[in-house]
């Protein structure tokens, strides 16, 4: 079951900015104690197996992913025949919701789910609206004609200007498109998630 509740509290238990939002950083900052009644301090030593959870449950949330989703993933990694951690991440990062995020047309990963989620997109030339959908190379994603004029691409695509693209994509700001033009490799992957203690959670 995906979490729902307070994204804030989120961040602040996992030490780190979650979600890319600007305002989650602030909160950190401001409240750098694990969330609880009285406020607690963060642990000064975790055990081996709390320092594997705490590091799956970062990458299960920043990703949005629910834990029946993400050890799907990690299933799939862990039987191809690429190192398990990297091969993870490259499910992860191939997301058609992560992508939009990518290209910097969604400013967080939530909102690129919202925007996939509802159909904003085109997937070469197909309207789509599942973010978990795989992108490859050669797929070419388009925000749809109908929606291009939004207010929220328009604000959108002004951050773009000041965006550095991952070399995986090409992006057009003009048209507000990007394609794929190759796997994405180990130095594009979120920088933030350290997969060996994720290995060790699921191989216990």
């Amino acid at each position: 079951m995906r979490y729902t509740g307070p994204k804030a509290r989120l961040c602040r238990r996992e030490g780190v900015n979650l979600f890319g939002s600007p305002k989650y950083q602030k909160i950190i900052g401001r409240s750098p104690n694990v969330p609880g009644m009285h406020g607690g301090k963060r642990q000064g030593k975790m055990t081996e197996y709390a320092k594997q959870l705490r590091e799956k449950q970062k990458a299960k949330r920043m990703f949005g992913l629910s834990e029946k989703q993400f050890r799907n993933y990690f299933e799939k990694a862990s039987s191809s025949k690429v190192v398990t951690g990297e091969r993870l991440l490259e499910l992860l990062e191939t997301r058609l919701d992560n992508a939009v995020y990518r290209s910097g047309m969604a400013l967080t990963r939530m909102q690129a789910r919202q925007f996939v989620s509802h159909g904003l997109f085109m997937l070469n030339g197909r309207r789509v609206d599942v973010p978990s959908m795989v992108v490859k190379p050669g797929d070419v994603i388009e925000v749809r004609a109908s929606k291009k004029g939004s207010s929220v691409f328009k604000h959108n695509s002004e951050e773009l200007a000041q965006y550095e693209v991952p070399s995986w994509l090409n992006v057009d700001a003009k048209k507000l498109s990007f394609e794929v033009v190759s796997q994405p490799e180990q130095k594009h992957f979120e920088a933030l998630i350290n997969t060996q203690p994720i290995v060790e959670f699921y191989s216990r």
